[in-house]
């Protein structure tokens, strides 16, 4: 199916997800639309890690659909949804710690060719100098920011067009957060569609496009990011005002 340069390049209906008996998500629909950055916000059990895990296919759905780009992805296996363009940062990193910073991302680049990997690798190590520095090191040797952007990088080695970040800015200091957040911004400038989950709610809903509030597996809110920041009710369970 031809892409729609003004249509979403991914949307969600009607989702469940469930773990044995229990449901984690309920009638989930959402949609980010081409190149926006889209924040996913709720507490702790809320199932924003279920939903990415959920979109990646690492976790089944129970019912609903999803789309990428007008391709229904629901039963695909993760594999192929990388493939057609979705990566996932997961929350805590997950780096191999005995590899060097080099072969994690190059483990991510795994999909490619040759030639396209060794170019994708190139604006990695433009987009995040101190890795080339250190490319050499083995990756549990990192501080907890520089293995973040080697996850992130890892990511980016797939090419994807939908960026899915769980919790980028979790265990960082204040300093390493502001630069997280302003690669993400310049990810989405550079044309990568993002949906974001983060416990930060401020920040995320600073730089969002659009933004959804997740509450016990469902969708209760949605709004501009900016617009949401300004709601007295979000504002008093997420940003502490």
């Amino acid at each position: 199916m031809a892409s729609d340069p003004h249509g979403p390049l991914l949307q969600v209906s009607g989702l469940a997800a469930a773990y044995g008996r229990v449901r984690a998500l309920e009638e989930v629909s959402l949609e980010v639309a081409q190149g926006a950055l889209v924040a996913l916000i709720g507490a702790n059990g809320a199932g924003k890690t279920t939903l990415l895990r959920t979109l990646s296919g690492v976790q089944p759905a129970a019912a609903g659909a999803i789309r990428l780009d007008g391709a229904d992805i629901t039963r695909a296996r993760p594999r192929e949804r990388v493939r057609a363009g979705l990566a996932q940062v997961p929350e805590g990193r997950q780096v191999f710690g005995p590899l060097s910073v080099e072969d994690n991302l190059r483990l991510g680049g795994i999909l490619r060719d040759a030639a396209s990997s060794e170019r994708i690798l190139e604006r990695v190590w433009a987009l995040f100098p101190v890795l080339r520095e250190k490319r050499r090191l083995t990756a549990g040797m990192l501080s907890g920011g520089q293995q973040q952007m080697v996850a992130i990088g890892r990511a980016l080695m797939t090419q994807p067009r939908l960026l899915l970040l769980d919790e980028p800015s979790m265990g960082l200091a204040p300093k390493l957060v502001a630069e997280v957040f302003a690669t993400i911004r310049r990810l989405r400038e550079e044309g990568t569609s993002v949906l974001l989950v983060e416990q930060n709610a401020h920040a995320a809903l600073s730089i969002a496009d659009h933004a959804y509030v997740l509450e016990t597996g469902r969708i209760v809110m949605q709004g501009p990011g900016r617009e949401l920041a300004g709601n007295a009710q979000v504002r008093e369970a997420y940003l502490g005002m």
